[in-house]
Formats: structure tokens, C-alpha cells, sequence
């Protein structure tokens, strides 16, 4: 529900903090009238305190006064008339209060939708996020930023405490140096005649005394303001650095966890604008904090008071290094991660982004960051890039866009692990400084685990590498450790993020296709889902031992059917038009019971990348059976489509379960050639099958019927399983018109259409 539907509910003490937070500033009819708008903008992606984003303040003021412009101009009648003029009224004043400075537009906005957050969360005692909000106005977000809120009046709080320190200690050593000054004079009275000097001296005894005393009590003072001082300094850094492990150990790597399942086709990792502006205001404020107590350390030093502030000192400046090393070198980050299946020879690019760099103005010396492969030798081309910063965007980023492989030296493999099973990483590192040399830094980071190739045929077991490496690795492993076994569940998830991705459809695997894929994995005949629940399947199983009576694993078997799916059978899968995961006998048992010429689609379990047609046929003179054509492959499809093929077979009547073929295919049939042109006639592929329904093929089994059938090819025709394959050539079409014009028409009548 939106954020202002549940502000409207709100009653008592809630409604009138509500109503406080309007004004001319910000008309209450404004959020009334836009806010299903207002609501939907990414106003926590601004940096109030960045004057470069001032251009995207810019542009929300304008959009803003656009939406109350068009608002006006669709109010009519008579109230309408009197709301169209207020409305353009406030577009007027919101222009020329916020033209000079959007950003405090973005701040009111930002400080409206915060307290409104809260009181309608104090009201309802919910913690959930409000609906109708983008992600960043999330609950997790907006405690985030109520956080650094804090965190800027604690900074702002000390700042000013060590400016009255200082003003104070400016202070005591005027008032040292008078006392010195009343010491000299005493001195001085030495030399004077004795009437003279006992005249004098009790007076500036008294006044030494006097600003003695006020140093001593000063200097107490002074000592308790810096220990305080240092107090709150730990209470910062201790808030500090909590906020940057939400930061940097939840959000950070959440993302980079979403841009590993992203390599598997999960969803895009998001962009990192808003954990940007989150780790530039970290090293603003950690900054801002460093600054202050090295100050203090100068005042310190400037006048040396006995006490533990010394020891304190120090380890404030010890801890608040640390801090900022950590937020340094963990915000150098890849933002584009190179192939995960990598192939020699062959150009490719990545990006590496450092999220502070232009907080910490390390553009003013842009450094340059190195590429090399680790776990092997590092032979890679083109592969030193220097960061460049972009204005409008305030990113610090190297893209390394023709980086290539020359070679690569492989490492001793252990027992059957093959060259696919090979993992390497790029390793990108740099070095920079901050604060004018004050502090250098290190950086490094390495990208996900990639698996070299050298021939296109080695990519979908490399591929199966990469996908068990992306869905399986645990947080903060050894690099690149993965569990041999996991749960057929976990697999399941991994496996229906990759089809749907690699097939571009939001129709995955339904729960019936992965049963069939556990069956086929485990060699099982179980059809009942829960067997499988706590069933583990090991890599070994995935793809390394091939399945039972083939000579291919469950993944190359599954990895053919995303492909030919994709480049072949997309919208089909996406019409539901193939049941795909079904096996011969679950064909038959399903269609046994159709009408005569029901068929079906299910990809073949003898041949990779494979589908084939099974049919229900019957006739007076023949038992109803269910036949199957040999598979079609990619290379099949390549001549003529899944649908002209089922166009051309007559019959192909209901699709199953009751579906008339035409319904389901005629939109994806080729329509019919062109008139001869320059008295050529275009020649036309057509997939013949014989006829099955003639009677001395009534009378011989399946595996005769399909044998007679061959007798009419100089082509084999069968597969093991007796199914029958149509090289659909030009000349196999003529050949199987020349037959079917001979005088065994009476016996053959193929079908064409």
C-alpha cells in the first residue's frame, strides 16, 4: 500500500506531526495530487552533500512541475477550474523556490517521506516495507540512511566540541603566557629599591596566584574536554563501523552474490549507484573523523597535558585507518565480470569500478590497474588500463575492452578431473594515494572463477562448471572450493535459472519436468516429487559419468535441449505447445487414450539436442498404437521449421490433448511461394512420412510396419529405439515423390500438403 494511502489513516498526535511536515515550502495538495509519482522516484540515489548531483535534483524539480502542469490541465468543471489554478500556482512557486537550489527539493522531499514512513510504521507496528516504493526506500534502506543521518550529527557534534576545545586551549596559553609575563615581573623586582618592590610585589603575587589557580583548573578542564572528546570520537568510529559492515558485508556482497547467480541467468545484479553514494558518504565521514582527531592530536601536541589522552589518541588514529583501509579496498570491485567460459585467442572485455574514488579525489592522479591470470601463466594481452573518472556520473572505472588470451599453462589435473573441471581467475590489481600522499593503498579483487577453453566443442562442459561453481559456492570459501554433493532441490533451482535464461521464456521447469529430470538422473521410475526432496546428486553424476546405456551426462543431455530450444523451439515452449520432458513410455501411456492423430513433442532420450513427434494411430484394420519419428536436430530445423514439419504431416491432427494442430502452429507455418518469376519455378521441401494406415502394414508390428518402410529409403531411417529419421534434402523429396507415383500407390499414398 502506498506510503501516503496509510499517511491518510493516521490519527491524533501522528496526523498533526503529518500535517507539520507542509507548508508553502511544500504544499500538502502536492503530495496529495502526485503522489503515486513522488513515491516512485529514486530520491536516496542523490547526494545531498555532492554539488554534481545537482543535475539529477535538476531534472526531478522539472519533472516535478511538469506532472503539476499536466495534473492542471485535465481538471474541468467547476471545482475542476479552481484546483487547475491553484495546482499551476504551486508549479510557479515550487520553480521559483527550488530552481536555485533542486536539492533541498530533494531533502524536503527525502525528510517527508522519512517521518511519514515512521509514523505510519509507529502506527501500525509493522516493519515491513511500505508497498508502492522502489527498493531503496525499503525498510532496510531507510535505516541505512536514518543511520548516516546520526552519524553526520555525531560528526557535526565533535566537530564542534573540538572547536570549543580548541578556542579553550587558545585561551589557557594567552593565560600561560600572562602568568610567565607576572613571573618576569616578579623577577624584575630584584632590581628595584625594597620600598619599591614590597609596594609592588603583593599585588602580582596575588595575581600570579589568581591565574595559576585558573590554569590548574583550566588545564583539568582542558584534559576532561579531550577525553570526552575522545569518548564520542569511539562512539563515532563504533557506529561507524558498524554501518560499513551492513554496508559492506551484507549489501556489497548480496550484490556481488546476485552478479554470480546472474552468470547462471539469474536476475541482473542491479546497478551500484545507491551503494555508491552509501560508500562515498562512509569515506566522507571517516574522513571528516580522521581530520578531527589528527587535530586533536595537534592540539595535544601544541600543549601537552599529563594523562592517558596520548595512548587514546593513537588508537583512535590506529582504528580509524583501519576503517578506511577496509572501505578503500573492499569498494575496488569488478563491475563487469569477464566470460566465466573462456576461449583463447578470442578478445574480451571487463570493468573495474572503485566506489570512493571520486569522494577521495584519487581521480586527481588516476592509477592504473594491471590484469593477470591466476592459476597459471599470465599471458594475457592488453591488459593494463588506467581509470578514468566520468563527471557526470562521479564514477572512478577501468574497462579493459581488448583484453585476449594468448595460451594458458594448465596445472597437473588429479584422478578424472578434465581440462573443463579447470578453474582460473583474473586477478585485477592497482595502487593509489589519498589525502596528498597521507595514505597508499593496495587494492586488488578477483573475478569469478573462469574455465579456459580452446575449441567451441569444450563449452557446454565448461559451462557445466561454471554453473555448479556460481550456484553452489559457499560465502568466504577457499578460492575455488564447491561442494561435491548438493540437494536435488538445490539443483533444481540452479538448472530452471539457467533454461528460462538461456531460453529467454517465464515458462521454467514445472514441477512434472523435474521429476522427469531426477528420474532420468537417479535412474529412477519414481514419479511421487517428495522422494526426491532429500535426495543429494554429486558433480560426478552431473557431469563427469554418463548416463546408463548412453554415451553423454545429464548435463550435456539437458545443456542439447536448452539449446535447441532456444535457437530452434522458443515460441513453441513459451505457447506450451511441447511437453518436452516426457519419456517414450509416458508418451504412449498419455496418448493411448486420445483421439485417432493426437500427437505430442518430447525431446528424445537417445540423442542429445533431439525432439521428436509420437502419435496416436489407429484404423479399422489396425490396433491403436502410438509411433514415433526419429528425432529432429538443430541441423533438421535449419532446413525446414518445427511447424511447416507438423504442417506437412497429415496425420498430425490435435496436439494433446485436444488441440487442433492449425489453432496451436498456423502463425509460425511459411506462407506459400511466390508466382514464378522469370519463369522459374521455386522448388519446395516437403516432410514425407509413408502412409501407416495400408494393410499389409496393418498386419505387421510397429518395428515390421517401420521396416517397410525403410525398404523405400537408400538412407538408414531407424534409430535403436525404432524410431524413423527424414533427412528432409532436396533429393530425398524428389526421391519419395518419385516413389509414391509408382504403381504401389494403391498400397502407399504418401501424404503431402
Amino acid at each position: 500500500m502506498a506510503v501516503w494511502i496509510q499517511a491518510q489513516q493516521l490519527q491524533g498526535d501522528a496526523l498533526h506531526q503529518m500535517q507539520s511536515l507542509y507548508g508553502q515550502h511544500f504544499p500538502i495538495e502536492v503530495r496529495h495530487y502526485l503522489s503515486h509519482w513522488i513515491e516512485s522516484q529514486l530520491w536516496d540515489s542523490i547526494d545531498l552533500e555532492n554539488p554534481q548531483e545537482e543535475f539529477k535534483a535538476k531534472r526531478l524539480l522539472d519533472s516535478l512541475i511538469q506532472e503539476l502542469q499536466k495534473k492542471a490541465e485535465h481538471q474541468v468543471g467547476e471545482d475542476g477550474f479552481l484546483l487547475k489554478i491553484k495546482l499551476g500556482h504551486y508549479a510557479s512557486q515550487l520553480k521559483i523556490t527550488y530552481d536555485r537550489c533542486p536539492l533541498e527539493l530533494v531533502r524536503c522531499i527525502k525528510h517527508i517521506l522519512y517521518t511519514e514512513q515512521r509514523l505510519v510504521r509507529e502506527a501500525t507496528n509493522s516493519i515491513s516495507p511500505v508497498g508502492g516504493m522502489m527498493d531503496s526506500m525499503s525498510q532496510k534502506y531507510q535505516q541505512i540512511n536514518q543511520a548516516f543521518e546520526e552519524l553526520r550529527a555525531m560528526t557535526q557534534d565533535t566537530d564542534n566540541d573540538l572547536r570549543k576545545l580548541q578556542h579553550n586551549q587558545e585561551y589557557f596559553i594567552i593565560q600561560y603566557q600572562e602568568s610567565l609575563r607576572i613571573q618576569a615581573q616578579l623577577t624584575s623586582l630584584a632590581n628595584l629599591p625594597p620600598a619599591e618592590r614590597q609596594l609592588r610585589e603583593p599585588s602580582l603575587q596575588n595575581k600570579r596566584a589568581t591565574v595559576e589557580a585558573w590554569l590548574t583548573r583550566e588545564a583539568n578542564t582542558l584534559q576532561k574536554y579531550r577525553l570526552d572528546l575522545a569518548e564520542k570520537h569511539q562512539k563515532t568510529l563504533q557506529m561507524l563501523r558498524k554501518q560499513q559492515t551492513i554496508i559492506l558485508d551484507d549489501e556489497l556482497i548480496q550484490w556481488k552474490r546476485r552478479q554470480q547467480l546472474a552468470g547462471n541467468g539469474g536476475p541482473p545484479e542491479g546497478g551500484l549507484d545507491i551503494l555508491q553514494s552509501w560508500c562515498e558518504k562512509l569515506a566522507e565521514m571517516i574522513w571528516q573523523n580522521r581530520q578531527q582527531i589528527r587535530r586533536a592530536e595537534h592540539l595535544r601536541q601544541q600543549l601537552p597535558i599529563p594523562g592517558p589522552i596520548e595512548e587514546l589518541l593513537t588508537d583512535l588514529n590506529s582504528t580509524i585507518t583501519d576503517i578506511i583501509s577496509a572501505l578503500v579496498t573492499s569498494t575496488f570491485i569488478i563491475e563487469k565480470q569477464p566470460p566465466q567460459v573462456l576461449k583463447t585467442q578470442t578478445k574480451f572485455a571487463a570493468t573495474v569500478r572503485l566506489l570512493v574514488g571520486g569522494r577521495l579525489n584519487v581521480h586527481m592522479n588516476p592509477p592504473q590497474v594491471k590484469a593477470t591470470i591466476i592459476i597459471g601463466t599470465p599471458c594475457i594481452l592488453n591488459n593494463n588500463c588506467v581509470m578514468e573518472y566520468h563527471q557526470t556520473t562521479g564514477t572512478l572505472s577501468a574497462h579493459f575492452r581488448n583484453m585476449s588470451l594468448k595460451r594458458i599453462k594448465r596445472s597437473d589435473r588429479r584422478g578424472a578431473e578434465s581440462v573443463t573441471e579447470e578453474k582460473f581467475t583474473i586477478l585485477f590489481e592497482s595502487q593509489f594515494s589519498v589525502g596528498g600522499n597521507e595514505l597508499v593503498f593496495q587494492v586488488k579483487t578477483l573475478s569469478l572463477p573462469v574455465v579456459v577453453i580452446v575449441h567451441g566443442s569444450q563449452d557446454n562442459n565448461a559451462t557445466a562448471t561454471v554453473l555448479w561453481d556460481n550456484a553452489f559456492a559457499e560465502p568466504g570459501r577457499v578460492p575455488f572450493l564447491v561442494p561435491d554433493k548438493v540437494l536435488w532441490p538445490q539443483l533444481c533451482e540452479a538448472i530452471n535459472m539457467k533454461y528460462k535464461a538461456e531460453v529467454q521464456s517465464n515458462r521454467g521447469l514445472s514441477e512434472e519436468n523435474l521429476v522427469f529430470l531426477a528420474q532420468k538422473a537417479f535412474t529412477s521410475s519414481s514419479i511421487n516429487p517428495e522422494d526426491y526432496r532429500n535426495m543429494t546428486i554429486s558433480w560426478s553424476q552431473f557431469n563427469r559419468e554418463s548416463l546408463p546405456g548412453r554415451n553423454f551426462t545429464f548435463w550435456q543431455w539437458f545443456d542439447g535441449v536448452m539449446e535447441l530450444t532456444k535457437k530452434h523451439l522458443k515460441p513453441h515452449w513459451n505457447d506450451g505447445a511441447i511437453l518436452g520432458f516426457v519419456n517414450k513410455q509416458q508418451a504412449q501411456d498419455m496418448l493411448m487414450s486420445k483421439p485417432n492423430g493426437t500427437f505430442l513433442l518430447r525431446f528424445s532420450d537417445s540423442e542429445i539436442g533431439g525432439i521428436t513427434i509420437a502419435w496416436l494411430f489407429s484404423s479399422l484394420l489396425s490396433p491403436r498404437m502410438v509411433w514415433n519419428l526419429m528425432p529432429y536436430t538443430s541441423k533438421d530445423f535449419s532446413i525446414r521449421s518445427l511447424a511447416d514439419r507438423i504442417s506437412d504431416l497429415n496425420h498430425l491432427l490435435f496436439l494433446y490433448p485436444d488441440r487442433p494442430k492449425d489453432e496451436v502452429f498456423s502463425k509460425y507455418y511459411t506462407p506459400p511461394l511466390s508466382k514464378p518469376v522469370d519463369g522459374y519455378v521455386k522448388p519446395q521441401i516437403k516432410q514425407v512420412v509413408p502412409d501407416v494406415s495400408t494393410p499389409f502394414m496393418d498386419q505387421a508390428s510397429p518395428a515390421m510396419a517401420v521396416g517397410l518402410a525403410h525398404s523405400m529409403y537408400t538412407d538408414p531411417t531407424l534409430d535403436p529405439e525404432g524410431e524413423f529419421d527424414l533427412d528432409d534434402t532436396m533429393d530425398v523429396a524428389r526421391h519419395v515423390e518419385e516413389l509414391l507415383r509408382r504403381p504401389m500407390e494403391n498400397q502407399w499414398s504418401g501424404q503431402q500438403s
